[in-house]
């Protein structure tokens, strides 16, 4: 539990009485431990899957960013809020398709996430797959999942860089290709 020292009582949304808020900030530091059989404890007794911390961190989310299947499943059974939004106005679909987590992404992509969120730094999960990823296999295929659930590949960046061209631009031809394709046989 060293996170839990992390997580200050009194900061961000630490509203409720003191041993809930213990219980929510102990899940946090459950879910960035991939401790799983101590967050469905937690939950167990009464933690809140839907919690943020004073930096817009909740269990949920932390597995959606960290690439944890299990604790997804667990916060999604469990009522996790797929419209949550981290500090960036970013879904739990863009953290995950950030980091090529293709089976959160594929997981996520069953939900009601929108898959064309915008977060404000004028990026979709699409755009960041390609901006922070490394073209690599997992991105390719966290790249094809987004595209085959009604990802936009016309959708420019805030500055107006399309996918198409951000694929170019990072060098990654498979990716590049994907999209040409979409681009070519729009659903």
């Amino acid at each position: 539990m060293a996170w839990l020292a992390l997580l200050p009582a009194g900061c961000g949304n630490d509203t409720e009485p003191g041993e809930q808020s213990l219980r929510n900030r102990e899940l946090i530091a459950a879910a960035w431990d991939d401790d799983v059989d101590l967050a469905r404890e937690l939950i167990a007794d009464g933690a809140d899957v839907n919690y943020q911390d004073g930096t817009r961190q909740s269990a949920y989310l932390i597995a959606t960013s960290e690439g944890r299947l299990e604790l997804l499943e667990l916060t999604l059974a469990d009522g996790a809020d797929v419209t949550a939004l981290d500090s960036f106005n970013g879904t739990g679909l863009i953290r995950a398709a950030e980091r090529g987590h293709a089976e959160v992404v594929e997981r996520l992509l069953d939900t009601e996430i929108e898959v064309n969120h915008v977060n404000n730094l004028g990026w979709t999960a699409l755009h960041e797959a390609i901006i922070l990823g490394d073209g690599s296999e997992r991105y390719v295929r966290t790249v094809q999942l987004l595209l085959d659930h009604g990802a936009d590949p016309t959708l420019a960046t805030g500055d107006g860089q399309s996918p198409l061209a951000l694929a170019q631009s990072h060098q990654q031809p498979a990716i590049a290709e994907l999209i040409g394709g979409a681009l070519a046989d729009p659903p």
